[in-house]
């Protein structure tokens, strides 16, 4: 659970792409717990997650609107818009006291303000892995484009 002692987290909002779909959160870890994960599903949703307590996440609007999807355990919850189809947030099956929630959903961030993000190993679950535990697969690694920023600027 969240340590007390930890100074007062930020309140972020955040929305899928149309807006039907808002919330508040706060994170678990500030932005220290990005990730992707390379298991058959995040691999195609392509989302940077971090993480927040179930407790510090208020759909505000549109709940009704949410879509519940799960596959294989059932265990994990991932939500997402019915009306864009944007993944908003995801309830952990590797921590099911915690939602992995969309970076890009959230209000001022993008996956892009990482420079590096690690990738989990997620082919094998850490909770049937022997020994459980996680593994990192890889890194991945933005740059930008100086050529695009001289183009934005001028």
């Amino acid at each position: 659970m969240t340590d007390s002692n930890l100074p007062e987290r930020p309140l972020y909002e955040a929305a899928c792409h149309c807006g039907t779909v808002r919330f508040s959160l706060r994170l678990r870890d500030g932005l220290k717990t990005a990730r992707r994960c390379n298991c058959s599903y995040c691999r195609m949703r392509g989302a940077v997650a971090v993480s927040a307590n179930l407790d510090d996440i208020q759909v505000t609007h549109g709940s009704e609107e949410l879509t519940l999807y799960t596959f294989n355990t059932g265990e994990a919850k991932h939500y997402f818009c019915s009306k864009c189809g944007i993944y908003t947030f995801h309830q952990r099956r590797s921590a099911p006291d915690q939602y992995g929630v969309n970076v890009a959903c959230i209000e001022g961030m993008s996956p892009f303000d990482f420079a590096e993000v690690p990738v989990n190993e997620g082919k094998t679950h850490p909770k049937d892995r022997i020994g459980g535990g996680s593994a990192i697969a890889g890194w991945l690694r933005y740059e930008a484009n100086p050529e695009s920023r001289e183009r934005a600027s001028g």
